[in-house]
């Protein structure tokens, strides 16, 4: 599935389809109210809402659906929303306090395509800045290591799998994450278990990165 196929998937389930990773304002403590946040991938703007709520109002959200975009500038005309292109936010280097992202990575099912956001965001962190993620790990239950190996072959990665309605997402190894951080030093992972955006129940993690100087 190529990058518009995805793209017109997001764009279809804007309307109607609601997000559930959760935000936990603990890891938030150290950061000052004017900080400059950036939320990569922030489908239609739920957890910069919250932290606007909470006192947080330097924030920008980049989403490459045009859709979902739009959705978020109708609920919530207060937050700022951009459309993001070949991933680069086009934020000045060395400008941001925290990246989050959240259920970002699922979404992007490519190493290299994960690569690409994670350089992006060393980039525009400011030195010590820190990225915020949330999202899912590798499942050990029967219907997903079916789904994982029957995709496998197809997609060139264990975690990999098709949904009925057209999606494309992926499930991910604790060890790979470790590879995906270089350039950052890890301050808290903490492993839970997330309801997607479908009902179910999936292994996931909560992280907190600080860019290395």
């Amino acid at each position: 599935m190529n990058q518009n196929s995805q793209k017109n998937y997001w764009n279809k389930l804007a309307p109607t389809k609601e997000f559930t990773t959760n935000l936990d304002f603990n890891l938030l403590r150290s950061l000052s109210k004017d900080a400059k946040i950036v939320d990569y991938g922030c489908g239609y703007g739920r957890i910069l809402n919250q932290l606007y709520k909470a006192g947080y109002h330097n924030l920008t959200g980049f989403d490459f659906s045009e859709a979902m975009i739009q959705r978020g500038k109708n609920e919530f005309p207060h937050l700022k929303l951009k459309i993001i292109e070949e991933n680069h936010t086009k934020c000045d280097p060395y400008s941001v306090d925290m990246v989050i992202l959240f259920a970002l990575l699922t979404c992007v099912v490519e190493d290299k395509a994960q690569q690409k956001i994670m350089s992006e965001i060393h980039r525009i962190l400011k030195p010590g800045g820190r990225v915020y993620i949330n999202d899912f790990l590798l499942n050990t239950d029967e219907r997903n290591k079916l789904r994982y190996k029957r995709f496998e072959k197809q997609y060139g990665t264990y975690g990999v799998f098709e949904l009925s309605d057209g999606g494309l997402l992926r499930h991910h190894h604790e060890n790979y994450l470790k590879h995906l951080m270089d350039g950052f030093t890890q301050e808290y992972f903490k492993k839970t278990v997330f309801t997607t955006m479908n009902g179910h129940q999936s292994n996931g993690f909560a992280m907190v990165a600080k860019k290395e100087s």
